[in-house]
């Protein structure tokens, strides 16, 4: 918008000042509108609401002041110039204080100068306008914004629900084996999946998958992976097969399954088979980090992460390894993000002090996950963090 563009009001009770002020102003390109005291200018101005106001102090019937009082209380978009006399600067600072823009002395001898303040006056008021439009935008998309991510919780939070319930919810006990887990999410929605459950006597199955990334992405990851285990479940229920219990064979077709989403995404895993008949643990490990801590009443020691995650390469070969259980005590399998509770300087001082702790036969990883959950450690963490727990209980 030009400032010549603008609707200006005068407004001045003597005829020749008035004259002379708007045919200037008619000269400059303005749309002038007139007015020989308050009360008609009121008028004018709730008709016509100008861009600017030039207004003496001193007229009958309503002065100035009045004037600028009641277009203050309508708006204070609009700039108002007052106009006063000689000897009346009592008038000027009342004026002022109300929200008057500027004030010239009469007699204005250089009309040019009344053009400059009516100018500066223009250009601040369209830039006030300008900075209320933005500022109501700002604050539209602001709300647009907070509705968004109000539904975006609501969402996550159904899906955190849904989530929830496809974990275990009680321990698994059988055959003097227990096994249980505890899981902390990073928000709404994790990016961990654990589960255990038997499937035929004596056969115990475990796994914890750790996908890459956090939030829904990750956590859809982990569904397709419980989905797929859940379907081998089925298959041996219904004696068509017994690939539940191969290790190696679930990751391999995890790995392909991944792999055909074109997500990018992969996801390290362990996974393991008690034989409580045979006193054996078959397992398998997809890169699973950091080491599952074993302790036997001989020794503890860590189970080295194997081969490569699932979801990497088509080809990936995954092997299943046997192992006795034989004075088997208790085996703690931990996600990446539980190495973020420990306050160790470098990563392999973690991974010593995470076998300390496992190692501990005062407590179990599950107490000290309470712990440091007690203590509000894990608020500052960005990881989930889920500790699966297989403790020799008889």
């Amino acid at each position: 918008m030009q400032l010549t563009d603008s609707t200006l009001l005068v407004v001045d009770d003597e005829k020749a000042i008035r004259d002379s002020i708007v045919a200037y102003l008619e000269d400059s390109g303005y749309r002038v509108l007139e007015a020989e005291n308050g009360q008609a200018a009121m008028a004018l101005f709730e008709q016509q609401m100008p861009d600017l106001v030039i207004c003496d102090l001193r007229m009958p019937l309503m002065d100035g002041t009045a004037l600028l009082r009641r277009i203050m209380e309508i708006t204070d978009e609009v700039p108002v110039i007052v106009v006063s006399g000689a000897g009346v600067m009592t008038d000027v600072v009342e004026a002022l204080r109300l929200g008057a823009s500027d004030y010239l002395m009469k007699p204005i001898v250089d009309l040019g100068v009344l053009e400059h303040s009516v100018e500066r006056a223009l250009e601040r008021s369209l830039l006030m306008k300008e900075n209320y439009r933005y500022r109501a935008e700002l604050e539209a998309r602001n709300q647009q914004l907070q509705d968004h991510v109000d539904r975006l919780k609501l969402d996550l939070q159904a899906g955190r629900a849904v989530q929830q319930r496809l974990l275990p919810e009680f321990p698994l006990e059988h055959d003097q084996f227990r096994i249980t887990h505890r899981m902390l999410p990073s928000s709404y929605l994790s990016g961990d999946l654990v589960d255990y459950f038997q499937v035929v006597p004596g056969k115990l199955v475990f796994y914890i998958a750790d996908v890459s990334g956090h939030g829904a992405s990750s956590a859809l990851i982990t569904l397709l992976i419980k989905n797929q285990i859940d379907r081998f479940r089925d298959e041996m229920e219904n004696e068509l097969s017994d690939l539940i219990l191969m290790p190696d064979q679930v990751l391999r077709q995890i790995n392909l399954e991944l792999i055909k989403t074109h997500t990018g995404k992969h996801a390290t895993m362990f996974y393991g088979v008690i034989d409580t008949e045979e006193s054996r643990l078959d397992y398998a490990s997809a890169a699973h980090f950091p080491a599952p801590v074993l302790c036997t009443q001989d020794q503890c020691r860590a189970i080295e992460p194997e081969n490569l995650a699932v979801g990497l390469f088509d080809d990936a070969q995954f092997e299943t390894r046997h192992l006795s259980l034989e004075g088997f005590e208790r085996l703690s399998v931990v996600s990446d993000g539980f190495l973020e509770l420990l306050d160790n300087a470098s990563l392999h001082e973690k991974e010593a002090h995470l076998l300390e702790l496992g190692a501990d036969p005062t407590h179990t990883m599950l107490d000290v996950l309470t712990q440091l959950a007690d203590s509000e450690k894990t608020r500052s963490v960005a990881d989930d963090i889920t500790v699966l727990a297989v403790e020799k209980v008889g």
